[in-house]
């Protein structure tokens, strides 16, 4: 406790004392709507405290005064969804959307790696030796789950995504295996994998996926996407442990308003600083706002020479880096580990989890991850083409290791905490104020502490009432939690 408190003290110190970069932000959502709404500043760090699970009564999250929140589909034991599922675990980014009666929907990714039965049918998979893929759940705004069913399948470490206006979630697959590339980080052999990876697909709110990918949108280890309604634009992260990561946009042939989907005929770019040749942005710097621009990928879904049975020859390092180096060549820009994205207003917002501190005195791989800091959060404003750096944590015990990210209606940013120790879902405010929302508190069925498992998929529900939240673990789960969300400044 001790140490929670010490936490506490410290990221209350740094909110307060200008960690926000440049001040107020440029361009934040929302904000007259949020100054006759009557929403305030709150203070750095309102009070979190045991609240019991209405699923069952037992703790699993502190939150403020006045919260409540239900779980659901927790896999430390069997779930079985309404089409015979088995619900996978590794419940990750997630997508929330107006359904029928006053409820919602959620389109959630399973972040499942290494080859091995495709779940749900497979006769519909995309590959059916890729275990990941998304659910679909109904559930009422207090976490009561009305139907669920698989929505995509034979996908591989589906990380995040993003909604899309028309009534899609666009999935991404943080990888490049397949059959045509070596083994990854684990060393599992690719040999069994009958198709490549490291794409997007589109999933309808309402029903299953077609099972092909987006390759225009490029293959490379994708986290999150985010879409701009006014040109058309998908902004898409890219996660890639070792190496620079890369910030991308697609532009579709024609605007998805006139077709109501994403065009496979577009063009994949790389962001660049302007007039400057490979920023190393991934390490702290005076310099905070750039003018940027893009540059092109002319090779965004390569496949690589193999023999069907055997190893493929080429590293999957190589395959990691492929479309990236074409953006290097250029003069693209370097990140470290882009993870989840939102749009709101014209500005895209999005998180660097190991952002700051020193620079690496190399491009990879780097076997802790590229980058030496403890996060950043960017914001890309569409319209003037900058790039501003939001804030830079100044060391763990503030903020640590940001990943996804969600706008709320008021114009708060809330952000998943992804590292070894405490996590925590926080707020980052118009006017700087790092603050905290929610607590993990949770145990094992036999005691075990899981505090350290991440959240993961913030997302708020259409009309604001519930924030849902998933638990990336083997052991999955998703929370829906709601209450005063204006008084405490969300």
């Amino acid at each position: 406790m001790a140490d929670l408190d010490r936490r506490t003290l410290l990221r209350g110190g740094a909110a307060a004392g200008g960690a926000l970069i440049g001040g107020p932000f440029l361009g934040f959502v929302n904000r007259s709507s949020a100054s006759a709404s009557g929403a305030h500043s709150p203070s750095p760090s309102p009070a979190l405290g045991p609240v019991a699970d209405l699923r069952d009564g037992k703790v699993r999250l502190w939150l403020p005064e006045g919260f409540q929140y239900r779980s659901f589909h927790d896999t430390e034991s069997p779930v079985t969804l309404d089409d015979g599922t088995a619900l996978p675990g590794r419940h990750d980014g997630m997508g929330a959307f107006r359904g029928r009666g006053g409820r919602y929907v959620l389109v959630r990714n399973h972040e499942v790696n290494n080859p091995g039965p495709a779940f749900g049918d497979a006769g519909r998979a995309y590959d059916p030796m890729a275990q990941g893929g998304t659910t679909t759940v109904e559930v009422t705004r207090y976490g009561e789950v009305v139907r669920a069913y698989t929505s995509c399948n034979g996908t591989m470490m589906n990380c995040s995504g993003g909604r899309m206006p028309w009534g899609s979630w666009i999935t991404c697959e943080e990888t490049v295996n397949g059959p045509d590339v070596g083994p990854d980080f684990t060393g599992a052999s690719n040999v069994p994998l009958t198709r490549p990876h490291g794409f997007v697909f589109e999933v309808p709110v309402d029903g299953r996926a077609s099972g092909e990918p987006l390759t225009a949108a490029g293959r490379f280890a994708h986290e999150s996407v985010a879409y701009d309604p006014r040109d058309g634009y998908l902004y898409l992260t890219e996660d890639n442990f070792g190496w620079p990561s890369g910030f991308y946009r697609y532009k579709p042939r024609r605007h998805p308003r006139s077709t109501g989907r994403l065009d496979n005929r577009g063009r994949l770019q790389m962001l660049k600083v302007c007039g400057r040749s490979n920023v190393d942005l991934a390490a702290s710097a005076d310099r905070r706002v750039h003018k940027v621009e893009w540059v092109d990928i002319d090779d965004p879904a390569p496949t690589f020479p193999y023999t069907p049975g055997q190893p493929a020859p080429t590293a999957n390092d190589t395959a990691l880096t492929h479309v990236a180096r074409q953006g290097w060549a250029r003069g693209a820009a370097y990140f470290s580990r882009l993870e989840g994205s939102a749009y709101d207003d014209g500005v895209v917002y999005f998180t660097s989890t190991q952002g700051g501190g020193p620079a690496e005195t190399s491009l990879g791989p780097i076997a802790d991850g590229y980058g030496n800091g403890s996060g950043q959060i960017w914001a890309y404003h569409t319209r003037s083409a900058t790039l501003q750096l939001l804030y830079e944590s100044p060391g763990p015990d503030v903020l640590d290791f940001p990943d996804n990210v969600t706008t709320s209606p008021r114009g708060t940013l809330v952000v998943c905490e992804d590292n070894v120790e405490d996590n925590y879902l926080r707020g980052l405010t118009r006017g700087g104020h790092l603050f905290d929302i929610a607590l993990n508190r949770l145990t094992s069925g036999t005691g075990a502490d899981r505090s350290n498992d991440e959240f993961a998929g913030s997302t708020f529900s259409p009309d604001g009432h519930t924030l849902f939240v998933n638990i990336q673990a083997s052991r999955g789960m998703t929370f829906a939690i709601w209450g005063p969300w204006r008084r405490i400044g969300v």
